[in-house]
């Protein structure tokens, strides 16, 4: 039996990373996600069965384990130098120039790399397996974040290669993870992240690798080493050594011979760079051979043999003809800058997103002003600044009523953004019946965009809980719809019902509740009636809820239209409960609340937040007289006055650690 046991638990590995490559990698699919994912279950339960047979290197290693407290700083092999840049093609043709003095003749050729805009990483490997990730920091030391790297799929974590050596490369957010992750931020009524850079190198950064593979960040490998050195004599040949062994390898690049070919490949890239599934801000270009680049050299500060070539920002200047809002699938009222269509990149723009009212009052801008735009990593450029105010301004000021359904908008105090609470607010129905049905919320298999489209403007669907009620022959009625697949969205709902009550929680479209908070209000609170009797003291005994969550949830249960929908979601026997898992922490600091503000000199605030709950403290968002603690950093505001008048007592981050450790000696 246990021979039998090892042979399948094996067999089921091998069969799981072949599919992650097939998938990650190549991009060239041969299973659907339930036959993977079925695989990995079974995979899981087998590994819990057998604790003896557990692997580091197995596929079930990918999430990560439980929050740490902090990153461990580590040494790299190598210095992770930084290239030097051109701006132009004059920098470009003296950076060229030198290359051929250096070397004394012209018999040399460069590969060209799309320059990906994200965060460089050092990882070793030893006996095949993944042993340690390291982020570049100052070049000379990074940060051991291995636990979050492991959760990124395109990384192997185990490769045919018994030696030790290093791979580096650049992990990235793609546009469609980078816009999925700025949806919730938006739909939780938190700012949005800049860019996928930033939002790729915070995702790596988190305490939780559960955050982290939640983020579906990409790994592209660029040099492999072992003792130090390149592992082949050209650039070129480690690249497809890198393939050979299962890394993915950006496929775009190119051996260019001469400055025409190079030029050639950067208009290329110029014009091409808006359909890549990444950003890249310019491109790469290497020597080739390694030996030239080693009578190159180096500088103090960047390789000789090698330089980015950085593309010119996508700006353009335009003017704001107007502003309107749109409601979104959670309700929030997002103003769009409608513009006077201008050309950047190539593509015409003639809208922008402003994202709220503070914004908007921030750039101080109104109808008629003339703009300058960007581009970045959203399908949405936005706004930078007013290049000049227009001679007939037209100011813009939120709606008191929701323009679609007529409800009131509500703001919060403390939020940014506006509201329509109306769950049935027209407005919010196609996204919410789109988001209500997708993958990893109540996974509705064929419940696409076109399908929803039509079970709306038809009347079929006139809020979530009408899914329920659909029929194969309604479903049949639709266009494009045959009997097979009518059946199958049916099959889909039917196990749509059994989903767990945390994926029904997170698909309501209560304010500030995704995935992560309505797991965490299911392991607290266990039940939904049990939530929406909840005050606004008791929701805030959850973890992670602070004052806009507990609000954002009364006011969602405060709304008849809400109670409705969830009664008709019980009547269709969705589930409604789990087992409560509350996580009480017995620690040093068990029965102290916390809260923290301002710029702490080396943590976080996530990581002090970890810091804290790790030893048995609550943090919560805002002081009160309950609060035990204020952590305070650069810039503390107005939560250290608020502080100081309720005379509650403030530490730093230096004394918060030795609050920690004395607690730990006694």
């Amino acid at each position: 039996m246990p021979d039998r046991v090892s042979q399948r638990i094996n067999k089921l590995r091998d069969e799981l990373r072949r599919h992650e490559h097939l998938y990650y990698v190549l991009d060239r699919p041969e299973i659907s996600d339930a036959e993977y994912d079925a695989m990995l279950r079974e995979l899981e339960a087998l590994e819990a069965a057998h604790p003896e047979l557990a692997s580091a290197d197995s596929p079930t290693q990918r999430v990560g384990g439980a929050p740490r407290e902090g990153f461990v700083k580590v040494a790299h092999s190598i210095a992770m130098l930084s290239l030097d840049n051109a701006l132009n093609r004059e920098e470009l043709e003296a950076f060229d120039a030198r290359v051929r003095g250096l070397l004394g003749h012209d018999d040399y050729q460069y590969v060209g790399e799309l320059k990906l805009d994200g965060l460089s990483l050092a990882v070793r490997y030893s006996g095949g397996q993944l042993r340690q990730a390291i982020t570049r920091g100052d070049g000379t030391t990074g940060e051991d974040i291995t636990e979050n790297a492991r959760t990124i799929r395109s990384l192997p974590l185990k490769v045919d290669e018994e030696a030790d050596f290093e791979v580096r490369g650049e992990v990235v957010m793609p546009n469609a993870a980078f816009q999925h992750l700025n949806a919730e931020q938006e739909a939780a009524g938190l700012p949005r992240y800049a860019n996928p850079r930033n939002s790729a190198a915070g995702s790596v950064r988190v305490l939780d690798p559960k955050i982290t593979a939640a983020r579906k960040l990409d790994f592209y490998s660029y040099l492999v080493m072992q003792n130090g050195e390149p592992m082949r004599d050209s650039h070129w040949a480690s690249l497809n050594l890198l393939e050979k062994l299962g890394f993915k390898v950006n496929p775009n690049r190119k051996r260019l011979r001469g400055m025409e070919a190079v030029g050639r490949y950067l208009d290329e890239w110029a014009e091409r760079r808006e359909a890549l599934p990444y950003e890249i801000d310019g491109v790469v270009l290497k020597i080739d051979s390694i030996a030239q680049q080693r009578q190159l050299g180096w500088t103090a500060k960047a390789p000789r043999w090698a330089i980015a070539f950085k593309y010119p920002a996508r700006q353009a200047e335009t003017t704001l003809e107007a502003i309107e809002v749109q409601v979104g699938r959670t309700g929030v009222l997002t103003p769009v800058a409608h513009l006077a269509p201008v050309t950047v990149s190539g593509v015409t723009v003639s809208r922008a997103t402003l994202h709220n009212e503070d914004e908007i009052a921030r750039l101080g801008l109104a109808a008629g002003d003339q703009v300058l735009i960007e581009r970045s990593g959203d399908v949405i450029p936005k706004v930078v600044r007013v290049v000049r105010h227009g001679t007939h301004r037209k100011a813009f000021h939120m709606p008191k009523a929701c323009p679609i359904c007529g409800d009131a908008v509500v703001r919060a105090e403390g939020e940014a953004a506006s509201r329509c609470l109306n769950t049935n607010c027209p407005a919010r129905l196609k996204e919410s019946v789109r988001y209500f049905a997708s993958r990893g919320v109540m996974d509705i298999d064929g419940m696409g965009e076109v399908l929803v489209d039509q079970l709306v403007e038809r009347g079929l669907v006139k809020n979530v809980a009408d899914i329920y009620g659909l029929t194969a022959e309604q479903l049949e009625s639709l266009d494009r719809m045959g009997k097979k697949s009518a059946e199958r969205i049916v099959r889909g709902i039917e196990a749509s019902r059994r989903r767990p009550f945390a994926r029904l929680l997170n698909g309501l479209g209560i304010p500030f509740v995704g995935e992560r908070t309505a797991q965490l209000l299911g392991d607290h609170f266990g039940s939904i009636d049990a939530l929406a009797a909840a005050s606004e003291a008791e929701l805030q005994e959850a973890q992670e809820v602070g004052p806009k969550v507990s609000q954002g949830i009364l006011r969602f249960f405060e709304i008849q239209h809400n109670r409705e929908l969830i009664e008709r979601l019980r009547a269709a026997g969705l589930q409604m409960s789990q087992d409560v898992k509350r996580k009480k922490i017995a620690g040093p600091l068990t029965g102290l609340t916390f809260v923290i503000t301002g710029t702490l000199p080396t943590l976080s605030r996530e990581e002090a937040k970890a810091l804290i709950e790790e030893q048995g403290g609550k943090v919560t968002e805002s002081v009160s007289k309950k609060t035990s603690f204020l952590v305070v950093g650069v810039e503390a505001g107005s939560k250290l006055e608020k502080a100081n008048k309720l005379g509650v007592p403030t530490l730093d981050e230096e004394a918060l650690r030795e609050k920690i450790q004395e607690a730990l000696s006694a």
